[in-house]
């Protein structure tokens, strides 16, 4: 049969469309776009220590407390220290995610130090009660240097985000609970506490009760406060389901009743690590935490 011209066409068409459509090219997938840091991490990421020092040693582990040292600074000196625990539910973390804190006080005139501790790793043994020692550990190796440290001893601030919130207040609140190899006449208690959206509460209403074990209630800050514990202020969010607001609220109500100074600093709305976030929460919580340590006597 004889094809006219027009149905050559149509054939030639018919034939060519599979092999155009085998030959064209795969579409890409879109790729998923890189999270943006918050402001403090944009912060964080410029920002470098004086030094980094080893406090403690763990079987072949270090740890180090990295410094950072005011203008002008001489180990002679005796200014305040402000010591700085990051967070990660005490299994994740690095002390760059606090140095922000550290450097703005090491601005104003303190020793500023943000803290590398233990996580909490099956197979080498430690719970969050390691991280607890350590933050203790911490305390009595800045007391006992201060001398070469250029810090007042009776002058430590300790400070924490979540579960570095919590073993912030450990420092003062877990008696006992402490390495083997520390000495236990210097005390780890500082002169205050700074709690920003804290691991207050252990139990099963709260924050960690599995990782915490058995034992959970012997660190858990709500359920071991008792009279003459440092002036205290918690920055918390009413919106936090990580850390429930509940517990910053008991922990609050049970400082007060037992003579203890405690102020709470309430973010309506505010979700876990809420003042990481926003920049002007983050300055909002800098400038609160100054007059905080200004009516204690901490901060010219």
């Amino acid at each position: 049969m004889k094809l006219s011209r027009p149905q050559l066409a149509c054939l030639t068409l018919l034939l060519m469309a599979p092999l155009a459509f085998a030959q064209a090219p795969a579409t890409k997938a879109p790729e998923a776009k890189a999270k943006t840091p918050d402001p403090v991490a944009k912060i964080a990421a410029t920002l470098e220590p004086s030094k980094k020092l080893v406090y403690k040693t763990v079987g072949d582990r270090k740890l180090s407390m990295h410094v950072f040292e005011p203008a002008g600074w001489k180990a002679s000196d005796k200014r305040p220290c402000f010591l700085t625990i990051h967070g990660g539910g005490w299994a994740g973390g690095e002390p760059r995610r606090m140095y922000p804190f550290a450097d703005h006080f090491a601005k104003l005139g303190m020793v500023g130090v943000s803290l590398e501790y233990r996580l909490i790793n099956k197979q080498a043994g430690n719970t969050p009660f390691e991280c607890v020692k350590d933050g203790r550990s911490a305390v009595r190796y800045l007391k006992s240097h201060a001398a070469e440290l250029g810090i007042d001893p009776n002058k430590i601030i300790v400070s924490g985000g979540s579960a570095g919130g919590h073993v912030a207040a450990a420092t003062a609140l877990f008696t006992g609970i402490d390495e083997s190899s520390d000495d236990a006449n210097v005390t780890s208690t500082p002169a205050a506490l700074v709690l920003l959206y804290p691991v207050i509460d252990t139990s099963k209403a709260g924050y960690g009760n599995t990782k915490c074990g058995e034992k959970w209630e012997t660190i858990s800050p709500v359920h071991q406060v008792r009279k003459d514990l440092p002036p205290t202020i918690t920055f918390h969010g009413t919106s936090d389901t990580v850390t429930p607001f509940a517990g910053a609220l008991a922990f609050d109500a049970a400082m007060r009743k037992a003579g203890n100074r405690s102020e709470l600093v309430v973010a309506k709305d505010g979700k876990h690590g809420y003042l990481m976030f926003e920049e002007t929460l983050y300055r909002d919580t800098l400038s609160r935490t100054e007059q905080f340590l200004k009516s204690l006597a901490l901060l010219d």
